[in-house]
């Protein structure tokens, strides 16, 4: 086999899925050899991986170059193919092929080094972002996709058990603050096709535009909840400005400008999302809600 897969990614998938992670990543290999034959590609360098995902860099027949990425099917990344079909390169990555029964795709190769966490200007690098989000969204979701409405309903759902787990009265409170947020938005969440997960790391530089989005975990909702990943991100830039509370408005307001959202349902959709990652952590046993999303929750909290 010509393709070796990284201990780390291994490790990644051991993490999380026990010995099924290991038996997909010991597959890994043949996996990767099947589609460089079916859709001849060649290797063109070292191999890249992230929490999932191995992303070898190839060459196709003609000699452009390309990326073969190859992960497992989840409900997060089984609409990725679709989402990146609808946009066709527009502010995203393009799709060349994929085969959704394996969840492999053939990619544009972009920069992999040069990312918009390496841009010293932490407001330029948000604007670039956000002007990419505002094209995203403004495409319809197609069908088949995962929606918005669904998942907040079931947050909704989890929200007592999650709160009876919490042993801080001011985390309790949080969360079902979060929830009465979600609660009155949730009859009309929207239908734009949402990229789920753009911050900065996933806008990488490139040679047909300037920027473009990777990694897209597309769901059908309202743009507002897919401005928190850029909030959070680069944390360091935010206390460095030395007014936490100031710097998450800057960043929130200037999103919401870029994509002419209202204010309070941008605002409710990110508690919302602060609300999905609060759920997420108490299933996996922490008993204090993270304090970087009790930081934005605080700050946004302003606009509603």
């Amino acid at each position: 086999m010509r393709v070796k897969v990284p201990a780390a990614l291994t490790e990644s998938h051991v993490k999380w899925d026990g010995e099924a992670g290991r038996a997909w990543s010991a597959a890994l290999p043949a996996l990767a050899e099947r589609y460089l034959e079916e859709w001849a590609l060649r290797l063109d360098g070292e191999p890249r991986h992230g929490v999932v995902s191995l992303v070898l860099p190839v060459l196709r027949e003609d000699g452009t170059k390309a990326a073969l990425k190859l992960q497992p099917v989840t409900d997060e990344n089984a609409t990725e193919a679709p989402g990146l079909s609808t946009w066709a390169g527009d502010a995203s990555v393009l799709l060349l092929d994929s085969d959704p029964d394996t969840g492999t795709l053939l990619l544009e190769r972009l920069e992999a080094d040069r990312s918009l966490s390496a841009m010293p200007d932490d407001m330029k690098a948000l604007g670039i972002l956000a002007d990419l989000l505002a094209r995203l969204v403004s495409y319809r979701a197609p069908e088949g996709m995962r929606r918005l409405g669904d998942i907040a309903r079931a947050m909704l759902d989890d929200v007592d058990r999650a709160v009876a787990k919490l042993p801080r009265e001011s985390d309790r409170r949080w969360m079902r603050y979060c929830a009465g947020a979600v609660g009155e938005l949730v009859p009309e969440p929207g239908d734009r096709l949402l990229h789920w997960d753009l911050h900065y790391d996933n806008v990488l530089a490139a040679e047909r535009e300037p920027w473009l989005s990777i990694d897209p975990k597309p769901l059908a909702g309202d743009p507002g909840f897919d401005l928190l990943p850029a909030l959070h991100n680069r944390w360091d830039d935010v206390v460095a400005s030395g007014d936490v509370r100031r710097a998450v408005l800057r960043r929130f307001d200037l999103m919401v400008d870029r994509l002419g959202l209202d204010p309070r349902r941008a605002a409710g959709w990110t508690l919302g999302r602060v609300l999905q990652n609060a759920l997420w952590d108490v299933k996996d046993e922490e008993t204090e809600l993270d304090e970087i999303g009790l930081a934005v929750a605080e700050a946004v909290r302003q606009r509603i």
